[in-house]
């Protein structure tokens, strides 16, 4: 699930015209995904396969009609003017949604994780490694100020891809943000590997028969036992984000809003082409 989000997230700033294609394909790229962590052949391999396959049927029949909810009520709250309850909306939404799709992908997939052995389970701690050096590589590097600048940049770019090209008053605005937000990427990656620790020691346990129940658990559940000082670091980046978004739309010129608002439009009427081709 979080190979796919990503990948619909990555869509979503490349435009609506990858949506569709991406989309068609879900399944091959969660295979090749998949094979990026799961060392499995054979009559291993055709049942993940069929995990794949079942998501991939459930996310286009329930999930993506609300994604086309939430993009058409998202481009009217856009036109009438961004309100802080709309960002809270907004906020409260897609983590309802990811813990939903979350809960399916771990539903499905756990047959196939209570099946690993241990060089298969070693595998899976060799790829996490590797994906915290690139995490590190991205957003550990480098001085403070070199972080919150390229923060800034990658703000800049997605409200670009939205709206168009920023006024200078809209681009320092995000690096005011930048520079005041707290820099999260340490706590973030020690997260990280407190949610990969967990997986392992389930993986591990001779508890097979309460694998898919803790499994899900901790798909649904990510942010339980979080520590406090990231929590607090989140709360606070969230609450600089809300004030900066709210400057910005105030400040949306009518070509910037027409172009966000067609946007969000392209992208309801994708998610609704998209599930009832499935039907």
């Amino acid at each position: 699930m979080r190979a796919l989000a990503a990948m619909l997230a990555a869509c979503l700033l490349c435009g609506c015209s990858m949506v569709r294609f991406a989309y068609e394909n879900a399944d091959s790229y969660l295979r090749w995904r998949a094979g990026n962590y799961l060392d499995v052949h054979g009559e291993a391999a055709e049942e993940l396969d069929a995990a794949i396959d079942a998501f991939h049927d459930w996310h286009r029949a329930q999930a993506l009609p609300q994604y086309a909810r939430l993009a058409a009520e998202a481009a009217q709250r856009v036109g009438d003017g961004v309100a802080p309850g709309d960002l809270v909306w907004g906020y409260d939404s897609l983590t309802a949604q990811a813990r939903t799709s979350l809960r399916a992908a771990a539903e499905r997939i756990a047959p196939v994780l209570g099946k690993l052995d241990a060089q298969q389970i070693a595998h899976i701690e060799r790829r996490l490694a590797e994906d915290n050096r690139r995490f590190a590589r991205e957003f550990l590097r480098g001085s403070e100020g070199a972080r919150r600048e390229r923060r800034a940049e990658r703000i800049v770019k997605r409200l670009e891809d939205w709206v168009g090209r920023l006024s200078e008053a809209q681009v320092q605005r995000v690096r005011h943000y930048s520079d005041r937000a707290p820099l999260v990427g340490a706590l973030r990656d020690r997260d990280n590997r407190r949610l990969q620790a967990k997986l392992l020691h389930l993986l591990r346990s001779d508890k097979k028969e309460i694998l898919k129940e803790s499994l899900v658990e901790l798909a649904v559940r990510w942010d339980r036992d979080r520590d406090p000082a990231y929590a607090a670091a989140i709360e606070s980046t969230r609450r600089e984000l809300y004030d900066m978004l709210l400057d910005i739309d105030r400040t949306l010129s009518p070509e910037q809003r027409a172009r966000a608002v067609a946007e969000l439009r392209r992208y309801a009427a994708d998610f609704r082409q998209l599930a009832e081709r499935g039907r």
